[in-house]
């Protein structure tokens, strides 16, 4: 029904016209399964009330080279009001520390693979064995704040 109280063909012609073209378009041009998950992965890993920790340092745009230092670790510093993040990123894994020092959850956020969860100490300290693999981001959960680093490649 439209304004006038009668019915609105136009508008029920319209609903069935993008109604038989969604139709066509997931019969000739379906989205790829993998990127729908994507994008329901994505949207969940998104925090309302996050905080984005913005990169303050990285050792491969703001050191100074080492001569005869081949593969040297990738420091990386974090800022998010009073909290910042150290992390250190090699071959080996990652090794970091949350300050001010306190006990922390921090998930190693990696596209379309399962978050993986490390706990920091008292000290703000933790570790990884195995390092990010491609686009990587940290998401520190500490009392009831959350703070989320930008993306970056490993």
């Amino acid at each position: 029904m439209n304004e006038r109280g009668t019915h609105d063909d136009e508008g029920f012609e319209e609903s069935l016209l993008e109604e038989e073209l969604r139709g066509a378009a997931a019969i000739l041009d379906p989205v790829p399964a993998e990127l729908s998950r994507l994008a329901v992965e994505a949207f969940a890993l998104h925090d309302l009330d996050a905080r984005l920790a913005e990169l303050a340092f990285d050792s491969l745009v703001d050191a100074i080279p080492v001569r005869g230092e081949t593969d040297p670790p990738r420091m990386l510093t974090f800022h998010a009001g009073e909290v910042s993040l150290d992390v250190e990123v090699s071959a080996q894994g990652l090794i970091g520390q949350v300050m001010p020092p306190q006990p922390a959850r921090i998930e190693v956020l990696s596209g379309p693979q399962s978050a993986h969860a490390l706990a920091a100490d008292d000290l703000g300290r933790f570790t990884a064995d195995v390092p990010p693999a491609g686009p990587f981001a940290l998401r520190l959960r500490t009392g009831g704040e959350v703070v989320v680093t930008e993306w970056l490649r490993a």
